[in-house]
């Protein structure tokens, strides 16, 4: 049995309701942020799909209004006469085979990869090293683009991808916390709203079942989302 900290089990006391409200729930977050990093606000909701139906999956990008507080180490992979240097001040790393031959030798030092829809057959071979990791451009995800000026501003605007785990559940990071309660709370709204906006068709009755927020170390506070308004 994993042993549980004392640090862990203090913070667990904080939470005296089942569930909160949601403006008292992002000042108990805050009370739970104790660890000696700037934790990121994490929001996990469980929702009532079946993602191995076609038609209750749930994939999609959304720009939150005060980011994400990540510095996001962006990769951008072009065809040789496509690299420019007006790009090289929005990424971390810029390329065309000599990258494709870093991802060959796993050298995954990147948060994202964009690129452009010529160079996807170029990437198919190498499903198997950014499968794992999640660095495999799509459309879905945004990072299959041809207004590349465009796409990097919106990624380092805050720009995210999340999806439902095979589970059903959304797991994604909405905040750090060095942000105020309003910007936090304003980053859980939009992304309360998007999944509720991105409901999958094939879905049959209640469409959220539990709504939980928590800090990377800290313990999961569950939200009366039914109070979560634009």
């Amino acid at each position: 049995m994993k042993k549980i900290s004392k640090r862990f089990r203090n913070l667990k006391q904080l939470v005296e309701k089942e569930s909160y409200l949601p403006e008292p729930a992002i000042e108990l977050l805050k009370k739970t942020a104790t660890a000696k990093f700037n934790e990121c606000a994490e929001v996990h909701i469980s929702l009532n799909i079946n993602p191995k139906f076609a038609d209750q999956q749930l994939r999609t990008t959304i720009i939150l209004p005060n980011g994400t507080g990540q510095d996001i180490k962006m990769a951008l992979l072009l065809p040789d006469e496509k690299l420019s240097n007006e790009y090289k001040s929005l990424v971390y790393k810029m390329g065309s085979e000599d990258l494709l031959n870093d991802i060959s030798q796993n050298k995954l030092d990147f948060d994202i990869l964009i690129t452009t829809p010529e160079m996807m057959p170029k990437l198919a071979k190498f499903g198997r090293i950014l499968g794992p990791k999640n660095l495999m451009p799509s459309p879905k995800s945004g990072t299959v683009t041809t207004d590349i000026i465009a796409t990097l501003n919106q990624f380092r605007k805050g720009k995210i991808e999340y999806r439902a785990d095979k589970t059903g559940i959304v797991h994604s990071r909405f905040g750090k916390m060095s942000f105020s309660d309003k910007e936090l709370l304003e980053n859980l709204i939009s992304f309360y709203n998007s999944v509720l906006q991105n409901k999958p068709s094939g879905v049959k009755g209640k469409y959220v079942k539990s709504f939980y927020i928590s800090t990377t170390m800290g313990p999961s506070i569950q939200i009366d989302y039914n109070d979560l308004k634009i």
